[in-house]
């Protein structure tokens, strides 16, 4: 387990799935702004679910969020397109509903940090957000990251096309415990 000082990231739990399932896949808008492929209802309890871990793929690290006081499930993490030759990969993160507004996505990002650059030796970390996605974009702020660039119109969303913000972090640039 991995901890911040608000959240730890763990192994995604079988108990954990019909809860993601239920608050963050199957909100057609949140998942439709979080993934750039569309949404497709899932059966509860299906293997073919995206939120079930498959411990064989290296390329992809999935994680429970959990509140760090009681261990109360409180989203997912992942370091995806893990690219082990250049030494990069990007992040990703959802909170429940209950859980936004509380600082954790900070937290979370900072964690993910640690893990890619300490545990992983990573050299870059890289986000890829929505350009309204304040919170987001403060989150990865906090914790070092530059913008680099706008995606113009590079995300279709729900019936309209949005730009992504692309935001990097080296780890020579990285101050691990830099959030405001």
């Amino acid at each position: 387990m991995l901890k911040g000082s608000k959240v730890a990231l763990r192994a995604r739990h079988e108990d954990d799935i019909p809860i993601l399932q239920a608050e963050l896949y199957d909100d057609v808008v949140t998942h439709s702004r979080a993934q750039g492929r569309p949404w497709r209802p899932i059966t509860p309890g299906s293997k073919d679910s995206p939120l079930v871990v498959d411990d064989k793929e290296q390329g992809h690290v999935p994680f429970s969020v959990v509140e760090l006081v009681g261990g109360t499930l409180v989203g997912t993490a992942v370091l995806w397109g893990i690219d082990n030759h250049n030494r990069s990969a990007h992040i990703g993160l959802g909170l429940l509903p209950s859980a936004r507004g509380k600082g954790y996505g900070t937290d979370v990002v900072a964690v993910l940090c640690h893990y890619g650059f300490i545990v992983r030796g990573l050299q870059r970390l890289q986000i890829e957000t929505l350009s309204d996605n304040a919170a987001m974009l403060r989150s990865a702020e906090r914790n070092g990251f530059v913008r680099e660039g706008v995606l113009r119109s590079s995300a279709w969303v729900m019936g309209e096309f949005l730009d992504e913000v692309l935001l990097g972090l080296l780890v020579k640039d990285w101050k691990p415990d830099s959030k405001d």
